[in-house]
């Protein structure tokens, strides 16, 4: 580690001593630190990105609390009623030191005490309690009380218990618990969709919906805004055109948040022309409404579009913008490089009685660095009035790397270190942004400390959909079973656009 630190310190003169670079750097001599703090910094930022991390995550499955739980003595939940109305608020610590005390005590140890009898409705009040405070530990022990008790086959217990492992990021666990259940209505079938769906698994989602359709269940609207959430995550477009023709066969044309689903699910997919179709038919629109609009053009580059919608909701649409809007637009300028537009959105939000959060500043930062302004970016950075997040300095890092400011990039890649010292891509930029002006040895420091440390990133995806397929790409993933097709299709491509045309 010293050895290191001292080769990293003559690394830091070294580039200091490069006179043929200090001129154009001196310029911004007043905006930079000195050589000591510079030298300082790089010695806190070496001693973070230097430790190794210790330890994993000891996180139980929540299933296998639910095991230990029944190992235990089922007598001591007999005589104290937990009533329908359950309230975890008040009676948090009472209940989560006795779950406590059965999880840390052996069975054989375990003395009597008064326990506690539930009805149905009283345990799946409990459960939803645990989970709408994200309670999980406790939920896990109300499962084991509904498997002693015998209300699993309750489908409101089991509901809510599909529920609270979806929402603990369990979707296997929560899976499980559904696939036992006796008899589902909407609310498991719902919630079990909405699990898969916030992991884009589309083809997953459509098929548990097909097999509601053929129990006794009826979808929901909310079954639908997660079928099209799915669609959405994954650039389904064929599916969610399916999920549309859905909505419209069993009547749900009039509900405002589908409305809003479909406008994001279409912009997302890239059927712009579709989304504003929705968005335009809807009379009744609200401030997601104008947001998804919004954010669709934003995202296809269409920045002319977006300030002109913008323009619309603030005259005539009746609807007051709230931040998601003017993130909307600023995320239009940045992507177009609307430098003047941007900050003109970007002052006027006060004027409206907003104040800038976070992402606002990191979109104008974005903004200012693409277009090469990177010491006002800086200085928009050091005069928040909130500490700056990863993102912005990596941001900035990024914008110094395309642009050659090589003293800011450093300045950002340490600040970025100092808050996320396992980030790879961090590491990764700073070792580019030292080759990019021939600076080996310290790009080669930087890439030593990723491979010490077993640094990645991580590979890059794209997908495309052929008939209502989506096929997924991985960079450096040789997986694909069709792989050897598409190069072949590549090359046929390649051959194409070398041959001369005439």
């Amino acid at each position: 580690m010293s050895c290191l630190r001292k080769y990293y310190c003559r690394a830091f003169s070294y580039i200091q001593s490069r006179s043929s670079y200090s001129r154009s750097l001196n310029r911004d001599k007043t905006n930079q630190a000195t050589e000591i703090e510079r030298r300082a910094r790089a010695l806190r930022v070496l001693d973070i990105i230097s430790s190794k991390s210790c330890g994993g995550s000891n996180r139980q499955n929540h299933l296998g609390i639910v095991k230990e739980f029944l190992q235990t003595d089922s007598r001591q939940f007999k005589d104290q009623a937990i009533s329908e109305g359950f309230d975890l608020s008040r009676t948090k610590n009472r209940i989560s030191s006795v779950l406590e005390q059965v999880l840390l005590e052996d069975s054989s140890s375990i003395q009597q005490r008064d326990g506690w009898s539930f009805d149905a409705y009283g345990l799946s009040s409990a459960v939803s309690s645990c989970g709408s405070n994200r309670d999980f530990r406790s939920g896990s022990g109300f499962h084991c009380v509904a498997l002693k008790c015998g209300f699993t086959s309750d489908v409101y217990v089991g509901s809510s218990l599909v529920v609270l492992y979806r929402g603990s990021g369990d979707l296997d666990d929560a899976h499980k618990v559904f696939e036992e259940m006796p008899e589902k209505n909407v609310v498991s079938w719902t919630a079990m969709i909405s699990g898969f769906a916030q992991e884009w698994r589309v083809d997953i989602c459509l098929n548990l919906y097909s097999k509601m359709r053929n129990s006794r269940s009826f979808p929901n609207d909310y079954t639908f805004t997660a079928l099209l959430s799915a669609c959405t995550g994954s650039g389904a477009l064929g599916q969610g055109r399916s999920v549309h023709c859905q909505t419209l066969q069993m009547g749900f044309k009039s509900y405002l948040h589908i409305s809003n689903a479909l406008i994001s699910m279409y912009c997302k997919c890239g059927d712009l022309k579709d989304a504003f179709c929705i968005f335009d038919q809807f009379s009744n629109k609200d401030v997601v409404s104008w947001n998804s609009m919004i954010a669709g053009y934003a995202q296809h580059g269409l920045a002319s579009q977006a300030i002109e919608l913008f323009e619309v909701m603030m005259l005539k649409s009746g609807t007051k913008p709230d931040a998601i809007t003017y993130l909307g637009v600023l995320s239009s300028c940045r992507h177009a490089g609307l430098v003047k537009e941007g900050r003109k959105v970007f002052d006027s939000m006060e004027e409206h009685g907003l104040k800038p959060e976070l992402s606002h500043y990191s979109c104008l930062v974005d903004l200012l660095g693409r277009f090469g302004l990177l010491q006002e970016a800086l200085e928009l950075i050091e005069n928040m009035p909130m500490e700056p997040n990863p993102v912005i300095w990596g941001s900035l890092l990024f914008s110094c790397r395309v642009h050659g400011d090589v003293w800011t990039g450093i300045r950002a890649a340490e600040e970025r270190l100092m808050l996320e010292p396992e980030c790879a891509a961090t590491h990764v930029q700073l070792a580019n942004l030292y080759a990019s002006v021939r600076y080996w040895k310290e790009a080669a420091i930087v890439r030593k400390v990723m491979k010490d440390k077993g640094l990645r990133t991580n590979p890059g995806c794209s997908w495309i959909e052929i008939n209502n397929d989506v096929f997924m790409f991985k960079a450096e993933d040789g997986s694909n079973c069709r792989l050897p097709e598409i190069v072949h299709v590549l090359h046929c491509l390649v051959d194409h656009m070398d041959f001369p045309l005439i």
